[in-house]
């Protein structure tokens, strides 16, 4: 079984079996088993909640023997509890498929673990290009000097009009 601590101290014990998709499919509405196709893969890689709430639906045993109600559980998930949560919940839905169908799941979380990790490290290298911090001071300049004309009172500034000299449509 697989397991992972929360940012409230609490451990959190993941096992998907019959029970566990049943009890996903009846609260959110989502077939758990569709990963095998490659289905919310992307979702749970990418929107913490849908994580949060789809690991509080595997977990709601744990959480209703605890008395934790789902907003507490909400608010012991943020930074790396989402790491570890995304990280046993994969593992445990690996291990509650038939061995020969592991393999090809476990390909689709780790191509798109490592398509996440480019994207993360593209979108690092776009925001550490000098070309971006000087189009954004550039920006900022003309912002700047858009302002101090208009505290001066000049009229003729490149400013947008107000919308409340625009016409209505």
């Amino acid at each position: 079984m697989m397991s992972f601590k929360d940012n409230s101290g609490r451990t959190w014990t993941l096992r998907i079996d019959v029970d566990a998709v049943k009890r996903v499919r009846e609260l959110l509405d989502i077939d758990l088993l569709a990963v095998i196709e490659g289905k919310h893969i992307d979702r749970l890689t990418n929107d913490p909640m849908f994580l949060c709430d789809v690991v509080y639906a595997v977990c709601k045993p744990q959480a209703d023997e605890m008395r934790i109600s789902d907003v507490e559980f909400g608010r012991g998930m943020y930074g790396s509890a989402f790491d570890d949560a995304y990280a046993a919940l994969t593992e445990a839905l690996i291990a509650f498929f038939p061995p020969g169908r592991r393999a090809p799941l476990a390909k689709v979380i780790q191509k798109t673990k490592a398509l996440a990790e480019k994207a993360m490290a593209l979108a690092e290298a776009k925001l550490d290009d000098p070309r971006l911090s000087a189009m954004v001071e550039r920006e900022l300049a003309k912002l700047e000097a858009q302002i101090e004309s208009m505290l001066r009172g000049d009229s003729s500034t490149d400013a947008p009009p107000s919308s409340a000299s625009v016409p209505a449509p």
